[in-house]
């Protein structure tokens, strides 16, 4: 009885902790019609971004407004907060929500909110709040996926003739570069799986000499430095996320989208696929020199190609070996797996996997 007893206690307190852990983990209070007067207005000011799940603002803001609340994280008189304006129209139609993000300050104990017209950093947001709230919160640092460049790095770095680069030249004081840094700093997370792939930057305040060397004359300036042109090629497409990550996947052959996340077009090779559809529509007997046909075209491919292939044999063989539905029933195995907390390698490598299948089933 009393073992059982002790073992019910770790459960508990291994409960307890897995829930402390979790609510850790909501640094940006998710605000409702019912939970909105309970959190606001009350013992705590607190700053609450009212926004829109497609706007195109509200997505630049979103990694500035998480840091954000990760900086007030500890912060017992401040709370960081934000409303779904599509999903709680009513509350955001009653504190006069018109445009998105749009962002207020409630003081403590009060609902007669003012709203914030500065800046949509980090830094500008923690400025505002410390002073409205009569905190001293230093902005959390985050983890950068984003290259420094310097004089030291940059022939190593931008040169390499087995990497894809882009390079923005910024300077530390210019307003458009802060703007597009939240966003540049999402384009390097997306491509940091690719070994291929370098998302950088350089202080073209700080040395004037490589900017000079590369017409830079204005900021922010980017440059693309692929792997057959090191001289540089000016970036001129748009400055949104989406803009950027089509950019990449056209320019190094990748297939990432806006999270990382690799693509249903990822690892497809075109000239395996019309042999794959020979392969599916043929007999048993006449799979075998299908099959021979596929392995001979995957020897000519090279580098990342040639690492697609050899899934694209193994398929063809377990398809051969195991029977018709193997495809399917194997898509299915990987979609279950894909949709549990994995690694992003492995995700990387079920992803791949299951859209090579794709073309067996």
């Amino acid at each position: 009885m009393e073992k059982l007893l002790q073992i019910w206690l770790v459960f508990v307190t291994l409960a307890l902790l897995a829930v402390s852990a979790l609510a850790d983990d909501d640094v940006v209070v998710v605000l409702t019609e019912e939970n909105f007067d309970k959190e606001v207005g009350q013992e705590r000011g607190a700053l609450v971004e009212f926004y829109a799940p497609w706007c195109g603002h509200c997505k630049k803001l979103a990694p500035e407004y998480e840091r954000l609340g990760t900086s007030f994280k500890k912060a017992k008189s401040v709370l960081i907060a934000k409303v779904d304006c599509d999903d709680q129209k009513n509350l955001c139609s009653k504190y006069g929500v018109s445009g998105y993000p749009t962002i207020k300050w409630f003081p403590k104990g009060s609902l007669e909110p003012k709203k914030y017209e500065g800046p949509r950093t980090s830094e500008a947001l923690t400025e505002f709040v410390n002073t409205e709230g009569g905190t001293n919160v230093k902005i959390a640092s985050v983890p950068s996926d984003v290259v420094v460049l310097t004089a030291d790095n940059f022939g190593e770095v931008v040169l390499d003739e087995t990497k894809d680069v882009l390079v923005e030249f910024y300077a530390p004081w210019c307003g458009h570069c802060k703007n597009l840094a939240p966003t540049y700093e999402m384009v390097a997370t997306a491509f940091k799986f690719e070994d291929d792939v370098v998302i950088a930057n350089l202080d073209a305040d700080k040395y004037k000499d490589l900017a000079e060397k590369y017409d830079v004359s204005g900021f922010p300036t980017l440059k693309f430095f692929p792997k057959s042109n090191k001289a540089g090629e000016e970036y001129d497409g748009g400055r949104d996320l989406a803009d950027f990550v089509t950019f990449i996947n056209e320019k190094c052959g990748t297939s990432r989208d806006g999270k990382g996340q690799l693509t249903s077009k990822a690892g497809i090779i075109s000239s395996l696929e019309a042999l794959v559809k020979e392969f599916v529509a043929a007999s048993n007997e006449e799979k075998k020199a299908v099959f021979s046909r596929i392995e001979e075209e995957v020897e000519k491919l090279t580098g990342f190609s040639a690492r697609y292939g050899r899934i694209y044999l193994k398929a063809a063989k377990s398809c051969m070996d195991k029977g018709a539905d193997y495809a399917k029933n194997e898509i299915q195995r990987l979609q279950r797996l894909l949709e549990k907390s994995i690694s992003p390698g492995k995700a990387d490598e079920f992803t791949l996997k299951k859209n090579i299948l794709s073309a067996f089933a």
